[in-house]
């Protein structure tokens, strides 16, 4: 089974400016293209957009909802692939040292099982 580890980052809010780039869609694709190609640079796949929740303050006693909008990313972890070799030299080590301590048979008195009841029938009984 793989892991991932994930990272969520803030959608940008508005477009760059940049030269040659005149509509706002286009300011704001671009932007968000560098973000995407940023982290997919460094490893990372983009999985979806989520706007959630934030409870935020507003005055001095008031709270207001707002929404944020946010990217999340992920890639495989690195340590994964790194700890299963050791896991696995770590179990034959264990199992060359000699068989291990077992449970043995529970003692269990003849005859049959208890019959099962209400939890407090001794209490209702009084």
């Amino acid at each position: 089974m793989q892991r991932f580890e994930f990272k969520v980052v803030p959608a940008p809010k508005r477009g760059e400016k940049l030269r040659g780039v005149k509509s706002t869609e286009d300011r704001f694709a671009l932007t968000l293209t560098q973000v995407m190609n940023g982290l997919g640079a460094d490893g990372w796949d983009y999985v979806r957009a989520d706007t959630l929740p934030c409870d935020e303050r507003s005055g001095l006693t008031g709270t207001k909802t707002t929404y944020q909008h946010m990217l999340v990313f992920r890639r495989p972890l690195a340590e994964a692939a790194a700890t299963a070799p050791a896991f696995n030299s770590l179990r034959a080590v264990t199992e060359a040292e000699g068989p291990s301590h077992k449970l043995g048979a529970a003692n269990v008195p003849p005859g049959p099982a208890p019959a099962l009841g209400p939890a407090k029938a001794d209490i209702a009984a009084e």
